[in-house]
């Protein structure tokens, strides 16, 4: 079995502040530690789901953030960034058995975690057919372009709770709950045994019907919060200027969708 992780931080157990998720400042050391504790629990989970290949995607800002040595030795680690349209995905194909996703965080417009966005901060929202969509939709729906089920979610409790609506089947650990400009957490220790504990039995489950749902259109809107940045983007082949910040996009393959959002997100 090859299991695939793509793993963020604004989702981990107890983070609430950017500065927190920006290395340069000393806040950040801690929330790496954690980042990188959540990664690894995952990966132990995998293993001993009879995982036999664990590929871990670093996938927050500079991608440069998992401390590497702490890692089991069988994991993979993908650090950087390659420019492909995969982004946060990148390295995943058909081959894999399973995604899960760890640390990841409410969409935009969201009051589920005081540092909600999608992709990053210059936009209001990105809508998918009408839905203000999350970093988890936009690469769950990539994992079902390659017809790859996702297992397994942790983050904060709202996008936990958007990840069962999406499909009941995933396993999710809720690491934090956000209120307002603030984060409620169990213990650290108790979300990191829960999260290898829950991949573990998500990835014993029968995963058939945990393919994030692929729909047959794509009806694109992404709202901007500065109108140059949208009229910018009205330039990309397909694209539409709505109004004054936001652009639409339609297509029938999800894949034109990621070429668009690599250069407009």
């Amino acid at each position: 079995m090859k299991v695939y992780i793509s793993a963020d931080i604004e989702g981990v157990n107890g983070i609430c502040s950017w500065q927190e998720t920006d290395a340069a400042h000393p806040r950040y050391q801690e929330f790496k530690e954690q980042m990188t504790e959540e990664v690894r629990r995952a990966c132990v989970g995998a293993k001993a789901a009879g995982a036999d290949a664990v590929f871990v995607k670093d996938a927050h800002d500079s991608a440069l953030n998992i401390i590497s040595h702490k890692l089991p030795e069988y994991a993979v680690l993908h650090r950087g960034w390659e420019g492909s349209v995969c982004s946060m995905m990148a390295g995943l194909d058909s081959s894999f058995d399973a995604v899960v996703f760890v640390g990841y965080h409410s969409p935009s417009q969201s009051d589920g975690n005081s540092l909600s966005h999608t992709m990053n901060t210059r936009i209001n929202h990105v809508k998918i057919n009408g839905e203000v969509a999350s970093e988890f939709l936009i690469n769950g729906l990539y994992a079902s372009y390659l017809n790859v089920p996702v297992a397994f979610l942790s983050g904060d409790l709202r996008l936990t709770e958007i990840a069962k609506k999406t499909n009941p089947h995933i396993e999710v650990v809720a690491t934090k709950e956000g209120r307002g400009g603030a984060a409620v957490s169990r213990h650290p220790n108790v979300t990191n045994k829960e999260i290898e504990e829950k991949v573990k039995a998500s990835l014993q489950k029968d995963l058939s019907q945990n393919i994030v749902p692929l729909p047959r259109r794509f009806d694109i809107e992404i709202q901007y919060r500065r109108p140059v940045d949208a009229l910018d983007a009205s330039f990309f082949p397909g694209c539409k200027l709505i109004s004054s910040d936001t652009i639409s996009f339609q297509s029938d393959d999800y894949y034109q969708v990621l070429v668009m959002f690599k250069f407009n997100l």
